[in-house]
């Protein structure tokens, strides 16, 4: 039988962060939930209430993170597993896509994770253990045109996440990074901004565009077995840092990984013949 942990999860209203916390439920898990309306989130805690907290949680706001942790080990008094899930996306070239755009997406996606992270590790540290869980994407880790600003804010989440994994692995915590591919969420629907248009792209981001209009609601991913998945890889021996999700996630990833290794490769001698003569 799994002990029973405590979750916390940013952004449970919809999509992912709902899957992962009716599944920590299903599991005899404590959950908090978090999201910025809480009266969004009566069903989960009517599923369980003992066992189910809703907190209000903005994580663009300043010290509402820490109000969230505290009111978490308040009420369960640890945190086990933290998912820091809340976030959006937008599509545009990097031209569309002006700077207060920009600015707002990094500091939900980006910004807004950091402060929830710092916030729970004074806890994590205290109880030598638990796990942080970093939502990215396979657009974490390459990227398509008209998804440049999404992908910058994944890729410096999994660059802060990968220093985080070293720094805090004394301290028995985990850190996984979580790659999915199309999953039925509502990134695609509600949780997608579109930036206005230039005719210049049609070419380039038009094809992006339309991708991201029609794959709601019809991707092939199940958030539920996504929760299953993440919470298989932290029970393992040994997590992995990096959690591909959904076939198409595992073949992009490969892919690029493939080509990042042939340009290597390729340019290795150029590369090496940069360093200074020897004497």
């Amino acid at each position: 039988m799994t002990a029973i942990q405590t979750w916390f999860i940013t952004g449970t209203s919809s999509g992912f962060g709902r899957a992962f916390a009716e599944h920590a439920i299903a599991q005899g898990h404590n959950v908090v939930a978090t999201a910025r309306r809480v009266d969004a989130l009566a069903d989960l805690v009517a599923q369980a209430p003992d066992r189910v907290l809703a907190v209000a949680l903005d994580v663009d706001a300043a010290g509402a993170a820490e109000a969230a942790i505290g009111a978490a080990v308040a009420r369960f008094g640890r945190i086990d597993v933290l998912v820091n899930n809340a976030g959006y996306g937008v599509v545009g070239a990097l031209e569309e896509t002006p700077d207060a755009e920009l600015r707002a997406l990094f500091d939900t996606n980006f910004f807004g994770a950091l402060a929830v992270t710092r916030a729970a590790l004074p806890v994590l540290r205290e109880q030598r253990g638990g796990a942080i869980v970093n939502m990215s994407s396979l657009g974490g880790q390459l990227s398509f045109a008209g998804f440049g600003a999404y992908s910058a804010t994944k890729f410096a989440l999994e660059g802060a996440s990968e220093a985080l994994a070293q720094e805090v692995a004394p301290f028995g915590i985990k850190v996984l990074i979580v790659e999915p591919g199309q999953f039925r969420t509502q990134l695609a629907g509600a949780g997608m901004r579109h930036m206005p248009e230039l005719a210049a792209y049609a070419a380039t981001v038009g094809g992006t565009r339309a991708f991201a209009h029609d794959m709601h609601q019809t991707q092939a991913g199940d958030p539920r077995k996504a929760a299953a998945a993440i919470e298989r890889a932290l029970a393992a021996p040994v997590t992995p840092l990096r959690l591909q999700l959904g076939g198409d996630a595992v073949d992009a990833v490969r892919a690029h990984a493939q080509a990042l290794l042939a340009d290597l490769d390729a340019w290795e001698a150029v590369g090496r013949g940069t360093d200074f003569d020897a004497r």
